[in-house]
């Protein structure tokens, strides 16, 4: 495919996209033309067949294909209304994938919404990373925080370590911290905080936090008052993740926390060559 026709057919699928309800769409009835399609009948069925695609991925097809009506100008200052479906991209990439790949237009089009949908994976997936990386910091400072209350009361790096097992052991339902590694497969001398999913680390976090907060607020002294407050806080926190049908010693094992810290640092610094490149 000549040069000239790609930046050609990549500008016309950029500038056909629209933003509707925060959504980016696509007008078939704009594809159609772009696509090599004279008739609308004829690639209708090219729709159905992403359709059918579609679902039998398992994903909800009114969330990709979404029938609509709009008008066009006729003659003389006359309107018709006429049948379209908006497309997101997803379904840009399903339609291509189901149109006659002898079309020059057609062919382009596939390898196009291939890559823009797999940017859009790539970028979905990094903002999960950096929420998993922030969480895992946030529990580090909520814990060193109780850990210096606590101190200010007596309690010794031996006991906090001793209440924060505790803590553990009611929100995993019984399983000690010994046993949550063993269960995970963690390796010998990480933390289990370091390979647990990102909702287990926040409710850890937020059981962390009400025990610092009620320690103060209710002036605890001694380690066991502050392990009880501890293991209340955490069996509270468990309760709440059980009524919406969580169970924090069933989720499976993250990828360490640490590995996609240095993901995400290897792909800053490839940015920063590629911006100073430029």
């Amino acid at each position: 495919m000549k040069q000239e026709l790609i930046i050609e057919l990549f500008q016309k699928f950029e500038g056909a996209c629209y933003i509707f309800h925060g959504m980016e769409f696509w007008s078939a009835r704009y594809l159609q033309e772009h696509l090599g399609y004279k008739e609308w009948r004829n690639f209708i069925k090219v729709i159905d067949k992403g359709k059918t695609a579609c679902h039998n991925a398992g994903i909800v097809v009114a969330d990709h294909f979404v029938d609509i009506n709009k008008m066009i100008e006729l003659g003389k200052g006359g309107q018709r209304e006429i049948e379209d479906v908006a497309l997101t991209r997803y379904a840009c990439y399903l339609v291509a994938q189901n149109g006659d790949p002898s079309k020059s237009e057609i062919a382009f089009a596939q390898t196009y919404f291939a890559v823009q949908t797999r940017k859009q994976e790539i970028i979905a997936q990094r903002l999960l990373d950096v929420d998993r990386v922030t969480a895992r910091e946030r529990l580090s400072k909520s814990e060193k925080k109780l850990s210096g209350i606590i101190y200010e009361r007596g309690v010794d790096d031996k006991g906090f370590a001793l209440i924060r097992s505790r803590g553990d052991q009611a929100l995993f339902g019984g399983y000690t911290t010994f046993e949550m590694k063993k269960k995970l497969t963690v390796p010998e001398g990480r933390p289990l905080a370091d390979f647990l999913p990102t909702l287990t680390m926040k409710a850890k976090d937020f059981a962390t936090e009400l025990t610092s907060h009620n320690v103060i607020d209710k002036d605890l002294s001694n380690e066991h008052a502050i392990s009880y407050e501890h293991v209340e806080n955490n069996k509270a926190v468990r309760k709440m993740l059980i009524e919406r049908g969580v169970k924090p010693e069933t989720l499976p094992r993250a990828e360490d926390v640490k590995k996609v810290q240095r993901n995400l640092d290897g792909d800053e610094k490839k940015l920063l060559k590629t911006v100073k490149k430029k």
